[in-house]
């Protein structure tokens, strides 16, 4: 789907079939390419007319060349899109965690349905990431006939109360056949706009209904399925203003996050006019080359030694498009200096004290800041960022080559940086493989990767690689999931993509299991910040061989409990001619420990913690890892 729908014509003008098929007509001018969801009774009349849209007459031309210029003719003047195509998830939460991924890895919006009561409810996680993430989703929830509501029917909830939070910037129930265009057309205005979900509740026995035709006459409003965001600038007095603040700088640094997608030269360009170094939040890693020199990797709990040194280094600071929640691995309030800039003013200085405010597209913005600021004539400080990100780079790969039992997690990862095709996407489930993802994968430019980042849901990494495999077929997936987030929603959505693979234009399609039988997050959480030794009955997992899984299904898949035996699996695992499970047994005992000097601080608790387990295999590999951060 296209950010905007231009040039359209809406269908409603000329009534035929029912309200249900008027909403697929209204789905195809929105350019919306598929819908997720599962079926149930509450939206039987919508799957009928998807079904039905999706039935088109079959026109045979005398030469491929002519079939080819009818295609094009007929989308000139019939306007629209294709009909949508109907995406079976074995699961409401995952159908609208593949919605969420949809607009992530294709752009414009994210569409899912399901049906009434339970199926409403199970919408609700992958709603709260796109609203988190700053997603645009619409949702289309059936529910029970408008002549039985009130009575406690069966199924029956009362879903404006459950929705009012998460789809707080639209929400409407759709009383009137009439009232029908200009609430989908609102939902989808407003899920663009605010970058958030929006929700359609659509009554079964209104779906039923004739296609109303729209009176030109009082209380019945027209509507079209247009939309477009024009070019948002700063004034010129906060670009001088910023100007300043950044030019009087010494020691800069740069956090950039999700906002900056299309602003990654100007970012560059930023960094080297002002001799700045760069970090990043997780949502933002996609968006800068982590192989410049000045480039220090993520930042925050997760993240790099080299970001934590530019953080706490730096007296200057420019955020671009970030609201990272790790505010305790921000500058010190009153170290730096600040600016910020943001597409949505209401995120400004939301997580940092700012001295000057941006409002405007990252781009326009940094392309008119350029203009301002100074070339830097001294660069000390750009040589020591860049030797704490050489010094970062020998850390990382002494961790993931530090010996585990029977594989470092961290090597995993590290072996995946020489296969990585240059045109993959990638899908990072939730757990310590965030971890090793932020630190250890440096993506080729142009890589995709997503995941359930503010929000943090487990079990959506194999949801949100389907769906970068459905936007874009001819790619190649690489999932990177553990198993507790496997085990909870990943085994089931590996069905779907059992069902779905044949049908793709390249198979290839990579689940790294990292198998630890442990909640390991959970467990590091529990000694960092309780100083509570591992809960065995609420931590353990069952060992399940997800390779074997995979290949039950019809997949292919190894499970590697030998590191040396990885780089040879990631290579049959991108060669294989149908998606792969590639299952490493992996040590739960290597730490999550934060980059220091935070890290620093915390040991003494973690050590107190793992004095009470009665494995001291933690606490060697914890040992090792603080003496290899402290040099």
């Amino acid at each position: 789907m296209t950010d905007a729908a231009e040039g359209t014509r809406t269908d409603d003008r000329e009534p035929s079939g029912s309200v249900a098929d008027l909403v697929v007509r209204r789905l195809a001018s929105w350019r919306v390419d598929r819908v997720f969801g599962y079926s149930g009774d509450g939206i039987n009349p919508l799957l009928g007319a998807l079904r039905r849209a999706g039935s088109p007459e079959f026109v045979q031309a005398r030469h491929e060349e002519a079939a080819a210029f009818m295609a094009v003719a007929h989308a000139k003047y019939a306007g629209g899109a294709g009909s949508p195509e109907f995406v079976q998830a074995r699961h409401e939460e995952a159908a609208a965690f593949m919605a969420v991924a949809h607009a992530k890895y294709a752009g414009g919006v994210g569409v899912v349905t399901a049906t009434q009561g339970p199926g409403a409810v199970h919408l609700l996680n992958g709603l709260y990431d796109a609203r988190m993430d700053s997603v645009p989703v619409v949702a289309l929830v059936g529910q029970q006939s408008r002549t039985v509501l009130g009575s406690a029917y069966q199924q029956e909830i009362d879903l404006p109360a459950l929705f009012k939070d998460v789809a707080s910037e639209f929400l409407q129930q759709v009383t009137d056949a009439e009232q029908l265009p200009m609430v989908l057309d609102r939902a989808f205005k407003a899920a663009l706009a605010t970058r958030s979900p929006a929700v359609v509740i659509l009554p079964h026995d209104l779906q039923q209904e004739a296609t109303p035709a729209t009176p030109h006459e009082h209380g019945v409003v027209p509507s079209s399925p247009v939309w477009s965001l024009g070019s948002v600038a700063p004034r010129e007095e906060d670009l001088r203003d910023a100007a300043a603040v950044l030019n009087a700088g010494r020691r800069i640094a740069l956090l950039v996050g999700q906002g900056a997608a299309h602003a990654q030269q100007e970012v560059v360009a930023v960094a080297e006019r002002l001799g700045a170094g760069i970090t990043t939040s997780l949502l933002g890693k996609p968006y800068v080359d982590e192989s410049l020199p000045f480039s220090t990797g993520t930042m925050g709990h997760l993240g790099t030694t080299a970001s934590a040194y530019l953080m706490d280094t730096c007296d200057t600071l420019l955020i671009i498009g970030s609201n990272d929640p790790w505010t305790e691995y921000y500058p010190a309030p009153g170290q730096a200096r600040a600016v910020q800039i943001d597409i949505d003013p209401k995120a400004i200085g939301n997580r940092y004290p700012i001295e000057v405010a941006l409002h405007g597209d990252a781009a326009a913005a940094l392309a008119a800041l350029l203009l301002l600021l100074h070339g830097r004539q001294e660069q000390d400080y750009r040589t020591e960022v860049e030797q704490e990100v050489e010094r970062w780079h020998r850390i990382a790969l002494e961790r993931a080559m530090t010996p585990a039992d029977p594989v470092n997690p961290e090597r995993v990862v590290h072996e995946l940086n020489s296969v990585l095709p240059e045109d993959a996407q990638v899908a990072v489930d939730v757990g310590s493989c965030v971890y090793w993802y932020a630190r250890q994968l440096r993506l080729p430019r142009g890589v995709p990767a997503h995941l359930s980042s503010t929000l943090g849901c487990m079990g959506a990494g194999v949801s949100y690689g389907i769906a970068a495999k459905l936007a874009r077929p001819d790619r190649p997936v690489v999932v990177l999931v553990g198993d507790g987030a496997l085990q909870m929603a990943g085994l089931a959505e590996l069905i779907t993509v059992s069902r779905l693979w044949k049908g793709w234009a390249d198979p290839r399609f990579v689940v790294c299991v990292l198998t630890n039988r442990d909640l390991a997050e959970v467990s590091w959480e529990q000694r960092e910040m309780e100083g509570e030794p591992r809960f065995v009955d609420s931590q353990a997992l069952p060992d399940v061989d997800a390779a074997a899984y995979g290949r039950l299904l019809g997949l292919d898949g190894v499970r590697v409990q030998d590191p040396e035996r990885l780089a040879d699996a990631w290579h049959q695992a991108f060669s294989s001619d149908r998606p792969f499970v590639l299952d490493v047994v992996t040590d739960p005992n290597v730490p999550l420990l934060p980059p220091f000097p935070a890290g620093a601080a915390k040991l003494d608790v973690m050590r107190g913690a793992l004095a009470s387990e009665p494995d001291s295999s933690a606490g060697r590999l914890l040992k090792r890892y603080a003496d290899i951060e402290a040099g």
